[in-house]
Formats: C-alpha cells, structure tokens, sequence
C-alpha cells in the first residue's frame, strides 16, 4: 500500500498545473494539497512532448458536411436537341404568335441545308401565308456555324446567310430576337 502511495505521488508531481476542464478549454488553477492524494487513471490522459496533460476525447461528434446546393445548367447549356425543342422552338412559337401570325409546321431535322445541300441541323418552321425560313446548324452544338435562309410561302429559299457569325455568346433570347430581326428585315412579319 505504500508502494502504490508513492507511485500516486510520482504520478502527481509529474502532472503540470494546467488541467483541462473541457475538450476545448485549458484552464489553469493552483494545486492543493487535496490533490496530491488523487489516483489518476492514466488511460484517460496523454503527455505531448512538454509534459502536459491532454484528456483524450472520447466522445467524437460527426462532422456535417457541408453541401452547396447544384446550380442549375444555363439553358444554353443544356443538350442540343433538349435546347432546341424544349426551349427554342417554343420561343419562336410564342414570338411569332404574338404578332398575330400562325405557324404550320415547325421542327429540327437533321437534314440538308438548303441551297447549300450539306447535312446539318435545320429548324424549319413555315409560317401560314407569310414565310418559311431554315435555321441551320453545322453541328449538334447552338455555339456552331448557323446560317438561315428565307423564301416566300411554296417557294425555294434562292439565298443563304450566315446567323449570329460575330456572336461570343449564343442565348436564347439572342437566337430569337435576330431570327425575328432577318424576317422584319424583309417585310415577312411586319412593317419595316
């Protein structure tokens, strides 16, 4: 019994003043007297390298991770052919039916290009007693070579251009509004 008293008491002499009052908080505080007769599990601490007591945690709360909700794809992101038939086509629709005109027929084959005759992307679209015109596209890609052609209703288009050459940045909005602008430029939807 006085063996193990002596064992304590080394065990104590070596233990520094600081002792932990939480897993995150080192607090210092004088030692007593009281204290020099306390057996200390030694399971429940460690020494670093300057001696000092480290009380292990032993209860580890999981770490949460943090998740960023996924922002959603532009549109113009999006698939080719989801881009044109879900978002493009119905915009041109709507344009075109709030200038009182009515389409026939409007789709994406890919097809040849008229006048050229090369296979490509063409939106067709006619519109009843106006206009048909060909927006094409070289690749399954709206970023692409584009080109459009015009012709009066049951008539072949006779002339190709090129569509939005200049253009870094292709949108929806964009497509639309210059598709709109070529047919206004030749009087096919409305007054100049």
């Amino acid at each position: 019994m006085e063996e193990n008293l002596d064992i304590n008491n080394e065990v104590n002499k070596e233990i520094p003043e600081k002792t932990t009052k939480s897993n995150s908080e080192e607090i210092k505080e004088p030692r007593s007297e009281k204290d020099t007769n306390t057996v200390i599990n030694p399971g429940n601490f460690q020494r670093n390298s300057v001696s000092e007591v480290i009380i292990k945690n032993e209860i580890d709360t999981p770490v949460k991770p943090v998740t960023k909700p996924k922002k959603e794809l532009p549109i113009e992101k999006k698939p080719f052919q989801e881009f044109i038939n879900i978002y493009l086509i119905p915009a041109l629709l709507e344009e075109i039916n709030q200038r009182g005109l009515e389409i026939n027929n409007i789709n994406l084959k890919n097809t040849n290009r008229p006048i050229a005759g090369d296979k490509c992307w063409v939106i067709n679209c006619e519109i009843k007693d106006t206009c048909n015109f060909w927006l094409s596209f070289e690749k399954e890609d709206i970023s692409s070579l584009k080109s459009i052609s015009l012709s009066k209703p049951n008539q072949n288009p006779s002339i190709i251009e090129s569509f939005l050459i200049d253009e870094k940045r292709i949108t929806l909005k964009l497509i639309v509004s210059r598709v709109l602008q070529r047919l206004n430029g030749q009087k096919l939807i409305g007054v100049n």
